[in-house]
């Protein structure tokens, strides 16, 4: 991160972006050209060489995205459905190879054979219609279940603008330190994966000297596998944005930014043309309800890169920086975004603070366990027999998810890759001894994370699985660190080599890697894949073995 680069890109504020600047420029060819980008770092008073090291980072505009047309998912679930080869080959017959590229992922897992085409996303049995498709590119919002066991309070249904938003004038009533209270009693952890208490972001950002602070909803959900974000932001919007706006209140931000991935195009439409209607209706901008409190929203349209799901890559990116991890302290809370204090949090998180205030703390706090209160969203993918969005009270059993919810597995399945591709491996044995809650699955050597769950079924072979993992984060590394930068590209060397060639992985040089992995990557992509991969090596030692010395 550089310091004078954040203050720089924050002269302009907002309302002037350089990063989507560079995305509006990659609209037309699918990449800026060098000229747009000169001129781009004369305007912000910013290196050439910072301005084009960022631009050709992101999948969407690097040079090898021109020309593009259609992009297929190439997300873990669809991998392991195995629908995909059949989707490029059937855009094959429709345009040339060159013009199709890959996008991870959609976030379709539920029914899989997903792809991209004219700003549209498309699954299940539209790869069926592309004729149709080609001729007249239209949006569909596709469906899939979504039940809740226990108390709603994510999947509740919307009861309108007018009714959701009534209680608003109250709470901008009362002081930002009462409704932090009713946060510190709730005690909601971040639903991101990393499990942090969101109070102590909100009181430490609130205690910060400055007359500018911002709160940033981390949407770029990344995992393949995970839907959760998706289903708020296209069907609970204004979960999101209400929690974001009472956020602000609490900390004396004035702006909040939903940093959306470009693979969730109906997901940015949607929230934009809601956040259209509250500024209509006096919701937003100056003044609101007449309490004296301004708060305004930025919406930024993310370009492709997963390392944004870290918080401090995330900052950088809407600076227009590389998207690089920052090194902390400082954390954001104290300096995040331009410089200025900074809350970021996750969709989901960002979704219960209007439940918590209309209903209180105490109410949320007895949901779920001691540690882990409150609901958590789950995402069961196409191997299930009812794919779909279920919300559970923290502590609720693994099995009732799989087995009642789900309504088990379509086919033989021997493990679930739960919680993205850093999260656990868990043996289909081991579901009865999982509960739904951060310690359960850390006590048992897992990781809940975001809580999606992507099935490898019994004929598809683990170390192919593996590789795909570290193939994954060699290509989302941000480069910053080399454990992370050099290390998934060794391992998925050594893995390939074993399946093609005449070759057997040494077992202490593989331990080594995935050590060096752990403990010296700067963040969770570099230091969390080592989990995936060790619960593999202990649970399915039998079937990795003939590939290792």
């Amino acid at each position: 991160m550089s310091k004078n680069l954040s203050e720089l890109s924050g002269r302009k504020g907002l309302t002037d972006n350089l990063f989507e600047k560079m995305g509006t420029m990659a609209k037309t060819s699918g990449t800026p050209d060098v000229k747009q980008m000169e001129e781009l770092a004369e305007a912000f008073l910013i290196g050439k060489a910072n301005v084009y090291g960022s631009a050709t980072f992101y999948d969407f505009t690097r040079p090898e995205n021109k020309g593009k047309k259609a992009y297929v998912c190439n997300g873990s679930a669809c991998m392991t459905a195995g629908t995909q080869p059949a989707v490029e080959q059937k855009l094959k017959s429709k345009m040339g190879a060159e013009e199709i590229g890959v996008m991870c992922c959609l976030g379709r897992c539920h029914e899989n054979n997903a792809f991209h085409y004219a700003g549209n996303n498309y699954s299940g049995d539209d790869i069926k219609n592309l004729d149709t498709i080609l001729e007249k590119p239209e949006r569909k919002i596709e469906t899939y279940n979504v039940a809740a066991v226990g108390t709603p309070v994510l999947t509740e249904p919307f009861p309108g603008i007018d009714t959701f938003y009534a209680p608003l004038k109250a709470w901008l009533d009362k002081t930002p330190e009462a409704l932090l209270e009713e946060i510190k009693i709730a005690n909601i952890r971040g639903r991101g994966g990393a499990g942090f208490p969101m109070h102590i972001k909100l009181e430490s950002c609130k205690n910060q000297d400055s007359a500018i602070k911002y709160i940033v909803c981390n949407a770029d959900e990344g995992d393949p596998g995970a839907y959760s974000d998706r289903y708020l932001l296209e069907q609970r919007p204004h979960s999101v944005l209400l929690g974001m706006l009472m956020a602000g209140y609490i900390t004396g931000a004035a702006w909040g930014v939903v940093y959306i991935r470009a693979e969730y195009p109906e997901a940015i439409d949607i929230v934009e043309k809601e956040l259209e209607k509250l500024y209509a209706a006096g919701l937003l901008g100056n003044n609101i309800l007449g309490s004296g409190f301004h708060f305004d929203f930025k919406v930024i349209h993310a370009m492709g890169a997963y390392i944004c799901g870290e918080e401090t890559a995330l900052l950088s990116s809407i600076e227009g920086q590389r998207p690089e991890v920052r090194v902390r302290p400082p954390f954001p809370a104290q300096k995040g975004l331009f410089n200025k204090p900074t809350i970021v949090n996750n969709v989901e998180t960002l979704a219960a603070i209007p439940w918590i205030l209309r209903e209180g703390g105490a109410k949320y706090a007895a949901l779920g366990t001691e540690k882990s209160k409150g609901t958590k969203l789950v995402c069961l993918d196409g191997h299930f027999n009812r794919p779909g969005m279920y919300e559970v009270e923290m502590g609720t059993p693994l099995a009732t998810v799989t087995n009642e919810l789900g309504g088990g597995f379509r086919h033989s399945v021997k493990a679930m890759h739960i919680g993205g591709p850093l999260g656990g491996l868990v043996p289909v044995h081991k579901i009865n001894d999982l509960t739904v809650d951060f310690e359960s699955f850390a006590q048992n050597g897992f990781l809940l994370g975001h809580a999606s769950v992507v099935c490898i079924p019994h004929d598809y072979p683990l170390v192919k699985y593996i590789e795909h993992l570290f193939e994954f984060t060699a290509h989302e590394s941000c480069g910053k660190c080399f454990p992370c930068r050099l290390g998934s590209v060794r391992g998925a060397e050594m893995l390939e080599k074993a399946q093609h060639e005449d070759y057997k992985i040494d077992r202490t040089l593989f331990n080594d890697l995935v050590e060096t992995l752990e403990k010296g990557s700067l963040c969770a992509l570099g230091g969390g894949l080592p989990l995936p991969v060790k619960n593999a090596l202990h649970y399915f030692d039998e079937e990795l073995s003939p590939y290792f010395k």
